[in-house]
């Protein structure tokens, strides 16, 4: 490890615990993830989604669980994430009974469902990823967990797959420190604003 790259995760380090500690003390989080979820769902990536890959909340997260009822009513497929050998898979959820706490208590689709005909997922076949992170900055940084799994997943991403960030304000933060191997978010999405770094047609 060089010294820049030790120190830019010094850095990262310290931000995440700094966001984590204030997402953990903000009161309000089902009313604020109510009004991030309606900024989301606001948004052209997923009016015209029909596939959404959407995870499960746990803990101090912005909420996704109140609201899988209604992906489902706006007509749309979800997809959960969840871990397996250090990596993510991707599910194609049908029922909300399909779902169990698995590692770090976090919901996962059973076991024994995820290889299910029809049920495994390719990343290209989704339209839109809705990523949780600890921190973000106004330019799509991105500091997750610190185990890589959404960086290693959007790393293979097909062009036209968007990826948005959802957080809440106070998890925002001046600037993240990028390696190369980070994903920065097509845009991020709080209960205040919408940040978006570039428009993502000028991606694709």
């Amino acid at each position: 490890m060089t010294p820049s790259t030790d120190a830019h995760r010094r850095t990262k380090q310290a931000l995440r615990a700094e966001a984590r500690r204030r997402r953990v003390a903000l009161p309000e989080k089902e009313l604020l993830s109510r009004a991030v979820w309606k900024r989301l769902t606001a948004l052209p990536e997923y009016e015209r989604a029909r596939r959404v890959v959407l995870y499960i909340d746990h803990r101090s997260e912005v909420r996704t669980w109140p609201f899988l009822s209604d992906v489902w009513h706006d007509g749309k497929q979800i997809v959960v994430p969840y871990c397996e050998n250090g990596e993510l898979g991707l599910f194609l959820l049908a029922h909300l009974d399909e779902l169990e706490p698995g590692m770090l208590g976090i919901l996962e689709p059973h076991p024994e469902l995820r290889q299910a005909p029809g049920r495994a997922v390719r990343l290209e076949s989704a339209d839109l990823v809705v990523v949780p992170g600890v921190a973000f900055d106004r330019a799509g940084g991105r500091i997750g967990q610190g185990a890589g799994y959404y960086d290693r997943l959007l790393g293979r991403a097909p062009e036209g797959v968007a990826w948005v960030g959802i957080a809440f304000e106070c998890q925002m933060v001046d600037a993240v420190p990028l390696l190369p191997h980070d994903v920065s978010m097509h845009k991020v999405v709080t209960e205040s604003a919408v940040y978006e770094p570039a428009p993502l047609e000028s991606r694709l």
